[in-house]
């Protein structure tokens, strides 16, 4: 799974063979800010999902430190007990700088879990914020993780995470204030929109760090489950994953053929020196490439075109 994460072409090659075999894992989507407890919860929640007998794929996205590029996998670290059972398989990714807390490949890894027969797939996302909903796309189920005291929680709710959470966790709820925290919530809850029938989004306390709630909150599951697989809701979702698979792969390569193909015709070091010198501006020149792109597309009925190197300035 490595080659998916450095995005090896041969690994492709084995995505795509795959493909049609995907589809028939559950997967759970795990978020919530910094210290909420979110490694904890998942850890437990996969003890009680192997006494099921099912089968589990954890996907553990870790920060990425901005100056080395290296990120710290300790999720492996936290989940040690589970490290030797061949009913659970996990991989920590990195998010490498991507925006919304998703490592880039994630998908891919997901896609290779479900190929490999996983009954249950959790991913465990860094942070949370006004931006970092990405794990929507890919989850079944999704669970937000709150503790109390962390005013940032509550305000990364108002911003807008509300409309991803299926359902609330409020962990660690023998503190002061997890009360407080469960009433806020919940009354955030209560002033949403939601339609007759609509799936409303339950407020459950836990303590994971000695397993309190975790059955309660794995019924809810349970219940969410049988709401997403109602005829329609299904359908909804894989065509919204389908989608957003399509559009991820398609940003990918789309600016990495633009940013080599700029590279190695001479062009982008003296577009980088006139956008810093502001003789052009980025929007021009993004608006020219993808032009230029299509063109020669079709121009040479598919195939990459030739572009005129650029003269050096004398």
């Amino acid at each position: 799974m490595r080659d998916l994460d450095d995005e090896i072409p041969a690994a492709i090659r084995t995505l795509k063979g795959l493909y049609r075999r995907t589809g028939r894992a559950y997967i759970l989507g795990v978020t919530g800010a910094p210290g909420a407890g979110k490694s904890t919860l998942v850890n437990r929640i996969t003890a009680h999902l192997r006494k099921r007998g099912l089968s589990i794929g954890i996907v553990a996205i870790d920060p990425t430190s901005p100056f080395s590029g290296g990120a710290i996998l300790g999720d492996r670290i936290r989940m040690q007990e589970h490290a030797l059972d061949e009913g659970v398989f996990i991989k920590s990714l990195a998010t490498r700088g991507h925006l919304g807390g998703l490592s880039r490949s994630t998908i891919d890894i997901v896609n290779v879990m479900d190929a490999m027969g996983k009954d249950i797939i959790l991913i465990e996302t860094v942070g949370v914020g006004q931006d970092e909903v990405e794990v929507v796309k890919v989850a079944h189920t999704n669970l937000v993780v709150v503790v109390p005291g962390l005013g940032d929680d509550i305000q990364a709710i108002k911003a807008g995470i509300l409309e991803i959470a299926d359902i609330f966790v409020v962990n660690k709820s023998d503190r002061d204030g997890a009360d407080k925290a469960k009433h806020e919530i919940e009354t955030m809850v209560s002033m949403g929109d939601f339609k007759e029938g609509e799936w409303k989004p339950p407020v459950l306390s836990a303590v994971a760090a000695t397993d309190k709630g975790t059955r309660e909150l794995l019924e809810a599951v349970d219940r969410h489950k049988e709401y997403v697989y109602q005829e329609g809701n299904l359908f909804r979702y894989r065509r919204e994953k389908a989608r957003i698979e399509l559009v991820e792969i398609l940003k990918t390569r789309l600016i990495g053929k633009a940013m080599s193909d700029l590279d190695a015709h001479g062009l982008l070091e003296p577009l980088l020196a006139d956008m810093a010198n502001k003789r052009k501006d980025p929007y021009t020149i993004s608006e020219k490439v993808v032009d230029h792109s299509f063109a020669f597309h079709l121009l040479n009925g598919g195939k990459a075109g030739s572009v005129k190197k650029r003269g050096k300035r004398g």
